[in-house]
């Protein structure tokens, strides 16, 4: 390939003879660079998506050699205008695969700061305009690669909540694909103008705005930061477990999702990050560690983005993240998924017969959430049980189950005396709040975001930014405080404190327990199946009916004047 492109450039660029060896020599080094470049990119669709070590080499050596292609036409680009013809939107190519190189790096490994080195790459093909020649081009092919450039660059600013630029950049994206269609007159504008529709919906899935003065929105990040998780005070005797792998899983009909990202699935994978920090190197090439160096601890837990999962697909990653989970480590399992109920009564009541939640879907849904089956004796082949996690439970197991049928997770049983825990959402909302499903799950956005949760039961729909960094504060004392109930607590069982001392478990527990109390206080919230609940149970009299936590959501609710949507004497009310 190399050889044929050199006598096809050296024949257009004038006399063979004429152009000097160092000239020669550059192009065959860049044309040689190109191919292996390009070759190691394809390779990494054959690495496996499981397992954390298989990869690493193979992406280490992907990146030498883009670092070493995007500086050589740094230093020979004159050379190579003239000698090679090199156009801007193949230096937008190179650019653009150096930032989905960070990307993929980033789902591998879950540290948000290569998410702002990919970030820079895209910026610099728009700010320098290097696909800007394309349009002229008679080659439909090359639009294409702008507008999946477009759309990759979207999904990096959602996952950093750059929101300003999302507008900006799904403008520009609908004007490309207007000119696309209009130009080439193709088949996929269906596909691309509903690309924009999800990504127009997942940017307007939050329920309430928090506003300046100005009336500009103000972009909330729900990652966790250095003052988010309760500090652990004096005299909390918690366990030493640190959450390592997390699963999260995804398959909620109708829902908002762009990529294969739901946004169940956004809210919770920035519930298990930091903020990110930017790298100190430009083109820092990870994955290259002598084997002598102690790896960096890693600051974020690693993460599986699972979209609609088979059953199969599903198992084998669970036991990839088993298989290579550290010692004193947990596992966390994200499940959010449409129900599916049993039919009939079974015989017995087994982890099998409760049903459980349908993670894929191989055809069409008929109305609705729910999943009945007519013949008993067939059950649903992707549907997870409680069962189905039992082999899991050998190693310390914190699952989150976000569905209508939640509560099939209560009836686990702990069979190897390991730390786990199930949190449970309501199975179903009062008919009387906003229907939202489409907008993510309550209680999903209640782990991630509790006070635009708690904004959004209380009939809120905007905020001042003064007023939302004061309930802010005033939520961190309420987390404190929870903390406290926790750990004090004498008849609490042990996996919650066995977790308690990881700052992403421990937030997510002062948010549940938080989330619960709302909802019980809540004036419309009077069913049983519109509360949350847990595996084990939590002793509600010293957690989520504790009258110290009810009256500070009271006092929360005083400082928003919405307290006549919550029950005064709520103690009374049971």
């Amino acid at each position: 390939r190399t050889e044929f492109a050199l006598k096809e450039i050296m024949s257009s660029g004038g006399a063979e003879d004429d152009i000097p060896q160092a000239e020669r020599k550059t192009v065959t080094d860049f044309c040689y660079l190109l191919d292996k470049s390009k070759q190691l990119f394809n390779g990494l669709r054959d690495l496996p998506q499981y397992g954390q070590k298989q990869w690493q080499s193979y992406f280490g050596r992907t990146f030498d050699v883009y670092t070493k292609l995007w500086k050589f036409q740094q230093q020979h680009r004159q050379v190579l205008d003239n000698r090679y013809g090199l156009k801007r939107w193949q230096i937008g190519e190179i650019a653009s695969k150096i930032g989905q190189l960070y990307y993929h790096y980033y789902l591998r490994t879950s540290e948000t700061s290569y998410l702002n080195e990919a970030f820079s790459f895209y910026s610099a093909i728009r700010q320098r305009s290097y696909y800007s020649q394309v349009n002229k081009e008679d080659r439909p092919e090359l639009v294409v690669k702008k507008l999946r450039y477009y759309a990759r660059f979207i999904v990096v600013c959602l996952l950093l909540n750059k929101m300003d630029v999302v507008k900006d950049l799904v403008k520009e994206l609908s004007d490309e694909i207007e000119d696309y269609t209009h130009r080439f007159n193709t088949e996929d504008q269906v596909e691309w103008n509903l690309v924009l529709q999800e990504v127009a919906a997942f940017i307007e899935a939050d329920p309430v705005m928090v506003l300046n003065d100005d009336n500009t929105i103000v972009i909330t990040s729900n990652r966790l930061s250095e003052t988010g998780a309760p500090l652990l005070e004096q005299g909390m005797i918690v366990g030493q477990l640190a959450l390592a792998d997390a699963l999260i899983i995804g398959n909620c009909n109708n829902q908002v999702k762009f990529s294969e990202l739901t946004i169940d699935m956004f809210r919770m994978l920035q519930a298990l990050e930091r903020e990110p920090m930017n790298l100190a190197s430009q083109m820092n090439k990870p994955g290259m560690q002598e084997s002598t160096e102690k790896p960096a601890r890693r600051e974020n837990p690693h993460k599986y983005l699972l979209y609609k999962p088979t059953f199969s697909q599903l198992y084998t990653f669970l036991a990839a993240s088993f298989k290579e989970l550290p010692a004193n480590s947990v596992l966390l399992i994200y499940l959010s998924a449409t129900g599916v109920f049993p039919s009939g009564r079974a015989d017995s009541e087994g982890p099998y017969d409760f049903g459980g939640v349908l993670t894929n879907s191989n055809r069409d849904i008929i109305n609705g959430d729910a999943i009945h089956k007519r013949n008993q004796s067939y059950k649903e082949m992707h549907c997870l049980h409680p069962g189905d996690l039992y082999p899991f439970t050998r190693k310390p197991l914190f699952i989150i189950v976000d569905s209508s049928n939640s509560v099939a997770y209560k009836n686990f049983t702990n069979l190897f005396g390991q730390p786990l825990v199930c949190l449970l959402s309501p199975t179903a909302y009062p008919k009387a709040l906003q229907d939202q499903s489409q907008r993510g799950s309550l209680f999903t956005l209640f782990l991630n975001n509790p006070l635009m949760a708690f904004l959004f039961v209380s009939g809120l729909s905007s905020m001042r930014r003064g007023l939302w960094e004061k309930c802010q504060d005033y939520l961190r004392k309420i987390n404190r405080d929870i903390a406290q109930l926790l750990t004090h607590s004498r008849s609490i069982d042990q996996s919650f404190l066995q977790f308690f001392g990881d700052e992403f478990l421990r937030l997510l527990l002062t948010r549940f327990i938080f989330c619960s109390a709302t909802m019980r206080m809540h004036k419309i919230f009077r069913e049983t199946r519109n509360y949350p609940e847990s595996y084990p149970q939590l002793p509600r009299d010293e957690t989520v009916e504790n009258p110290h936590l009810q009256k500070h959501i009271l006092e929360l609710a005083s400082i928003l004047d919405v307290r006549n949507v919550f029950l005064e004497n709520t103690l009374d009310d049971y």
